[in-house]
């Protein structure tokens, strides 16, 4: 059966709802990194490590470039001591995190330099990072003894991305579908499960499951503005966001990005779409689902919910998984 785990912005209640998620048996805590949108994700990790027990966790995805290789080391270095075994950590090149700071993502070759120098870093190694010599060098009982055995995915959908999961990566991080080919292959996924009955434009499913649908407005603005406009009243949305002076927009194509919808991403919503392009559906329509990603190849699905009621969320999405 495949691992059902859930995924969270770095949020206030973050400690809470990690509980509450460890209770219903939900294998991980993963949270983002966007420093331009949510708190810091080390932070949040500790959190997490600090009001739980058993449940794993971890950042999904890291951002490499936001942090020298060292810091990144220290910092799982530590977690791992706090909590061990249950830290995985998840890196990419940072597509939202990016972008939300008018940045584009980092290049693959820049992420596979980093995973390598982490790597060894994490082992005990001395190795040469941006011209100089670099290692763990903590006074005794500072830090876990090296190596540190901490699984590292790779965060890739595409083939270089996954070129570098094969080599490098414990697993795969992705939005789906499964890969097959790895051992560990986690999924991302975003929506509502409906109550009997509930109409898609019930207002707590718009809540709860819109925000999801939003980000594909995001995302396939980043990728290409004209992509925008063959999505329903695609057009209004990107001319509203264009109304933004260019040097401004990328604080606000992303603002709320996974969590509430803005009044630009609402006018755009057609709930009709919700169960073609989320996890928007009844309990049934869930749980089959779920059975076809494990048949697909996924191992892992990382279940973000959203809205009002979070616990509420995780409640249904877990009693779906479980038939």
């Amino acid at each position: 059966m495949i691992e059902i785990s859930c995924a969270f912005p770095a949020h206030p209640r973050l400690g809470a709802i990690a509980r509450h998620a460890e209770q219903l048996g939900y294998v991980r805590c993963w949270t983002y990194d966007s420093p331009a949108l949510y708190g810091d994700v080390w932070v949040a990790c500790s959190e997490i490590a600090r009001s739980t027990e058993r449940i794993g966790f971890g950042p999904a995805v890291l951002v490499p470039g936001l942090r020298h290789p060292l810091v990144t080391a220290s910092a799982i270095a530590q977690l791992d001591g706090m909590a061990p075994g249950r830290l995985a950590v998840a890196i990419g090149t940072g597509f939202t995190g990016r972008h939300a700071m008018g940045q584009r993502p980092y290049a693959w070759r820049s992420v596979r330099a980093y995973i390598e120098t982490l790597r060894a870093l994490l082992r005990g190694e001395r190795v040469e990072y941006e011209g100089a010599l670099i290692a763990m060098i903590p006074s005794e009982g500072f830090l876990p003894e090296r190596p540190i055995e901490v699984p590292i995915l790779v965060g890739a959908n595409g083939p270089l991305g996954l070129e570098v999961a094969r080599e490098l990566g414990d697993g795969v991080m992705s939005i789906g579908p499964g890969f097959p080919e790895f051992d560990w292959s986690a999924v991302l996924a975003f929506g509502t499960v409906l109550d009997d009955g509930e109409p898609l434009d019930s207002p707590r499913v718009i809540e709860a499951a819109g925000p999801a649908l939003a980000v594909v407005y995001h995302g396939a603005y980043e990728a290409d503005p004209a992509v925008v406009d063959s999505l329903p009243n695609g057009v209004a949305w990107r001319e509203a966001l264009e109304s933004i002076p260019i040097a401004e927009r990328h604080l606000e194509t992303h603002r709320d990005h996974l969590w509430r919808l803005t009044e630009r991403d609402r006018a755009a919503l057609d709930p009709s779409l919700l169960p073609l392009m989320t996890w928007t559906g009844s309990r049934a329509e869930i749980h089959e689902r779920l059975v076809a990603l494990g048949e697909q190849g996924a191992t892992e699905i990382l279940y973000q919910p959203m809205g009002p009621d979070l616990e509420r969320e995780l409640d249904a999405f877990m009693d779906a998984a479980r038939g």
